[in-house]
């Protein structure tokens, strides 16, 4: 049994006080606010209490060239797991990953298939790859793949215009969405450019994954009608390094990235001042390590949310929009421990005292008491 000694962060939403003084315990992988009957040895581990990271945009069993084996997908996992991430909402994989929701020493996983892009339009071996006319076919077919998620690409370079373009018309992504909600799915968009941003609202997507060009207006249109975005600012860090590679043949597709990248905290403020939901997310896999989901809240809370509203986009509210749980009573035993308040510091999340999954401590050591 475990005894969470110190102080329990509830966090925004939850319907309880943010900061409680009291510990919980552990038995059987679910938590309580009372000491379990019986006789039992007790672990005590001290420090603040929240509930196990959510990276929202994730890519579990993908590397730079496509599907990964299963061992490297289980080091991806295991890596996001020591790392404090508990719940993962993977935005598509060209691997079948459902066997990692069987395990019960890796992160819980929600699957988002995988994703859907236009021929030659996206990286090679990544992507189901069709042409507008099969779009909506393949849309239904990844949102039964899935876990209620679908993802569409919805701008990528255009060799032949030298630059960002989309992929899609806007009549093309209305019947994208139109068909993954009759699924009973919700759908999500890569965007970069604002071009395809604009179409993808107007198409009633219900998410956009980076979103790096969003300005008042769309700002104002995501707050009205609950649009999640996932900035994934860790990735768009990478944008300097992808516009120097393509400089010598795109210069107009290097200089947009470069812009994108130069207001990319811009345009996340603008967003969290407008009431828009923003999630923490990583896009680990492909080019990018898992583990750095840390990294990700520290670029947020540098954009303009501050500690407490970045820690809120991997933890409580992040939970809610995937629909687990935090830390009620009853609930599975996913939570960090850590040794400061990370409401007033973020970096506190790259050092956990603990990781506890399930119930079970997966990094790090506590310290035995007598029962």
């Amino acid at each position: 049994m475990l005894h969470l000694t110190g102080r329990v962060l509830n966090g925004p939403g939850t319907g309880s006080d943010e900061d409680v003084a009291q510990g919980l315990w552990v038995l059987d992988g679910r938590v309580s606010t009372t000491r379990p009957g019986g006789d039992h040895d007790v672990t005590a581990l001290e420090g603040w209490v929240v509930p196990g990271l959510v990276d929202a945009h994730c890519h579990i069993g993908l590397g730079a060239g496509g599907e990964v084996d299963r061992a490297t997908a289980e080091e991806q996992a295991r890596t996001d797991r020591d790392a404090g991430t508990l719940l993962v909402r993977d935005a598509g994989s060209p691997a079948d990953t459902r066997w990692v929701q069987e395990r019960e020493d890796l992160p819980r996983l929600v699957r988002a298939g995988r994703h859907v892009a236009r021929t030659r339009r996206y990286l090679r071996g990544f992507a189901e790859e069709v042409e507008p006319p099969q779009l909506v076919d393949e849309v239904r077919r990844q949102a039964r793949r899935g876990d209620g998620w679908v993802k569409v690409v919805g701008d990528w370079i255009d060799r032949e215009a030298g630059d960002l373009a989309p992929c899609w018309s806007r009549e093309d992504l209305a019947a994208a969405a139109a068909a993954a909600h009759a699924e009973g799915a919700r759908i999500t968009a890569h965007v970069f450019g604002a071009e395809a941003l604009a179409d993808v609202l107007a198409a009633g997507f219900d998410g956009v994954e980076h979103a790096t060009a969003m300005g008042p207006d769309d700002v104002a249109l995501m707050a009205e009608r609950g649009t999640a975005v996932v900035p994934t600012l860790v990735n768009i860090g990478t944008f300097p390094d992808i516009a120097a590679r393509g400089e010598g043949k795109f210069p107009r597709y290097a200089a947009h990235m470069r812009r994108l990248h130069a207001r990319r905290r811009e345009a996340v403020a603008l967003a969290h001042e407008a009431g828009v939901r923003l999630f923490a997310g990583t896009d680990a896999g492909g080019t990018l390590p898992h583990g750095i989901l840390a990294d990700e809240v520290a670029e947020m809370a540098a954009a303009g949310l501050g500690p407490a509203a970045a820690l809120d986009a991997a933890c409580w509210s992040a939970r809610r929009w995937l629909g687990h749980p935090a830390l009620e009573e009853g609930a599975s035993a996913d939570l960090l421990v850590l040794p400061e308040d990370p409401r007033r510091d973020v970096a506190v999340l790259a050092a956990p005292s603990a990781v506890v999954l399930r119930g079970r401590q997966v990094a790090r050591a506590g310290r035995r008491l007598a029962h």
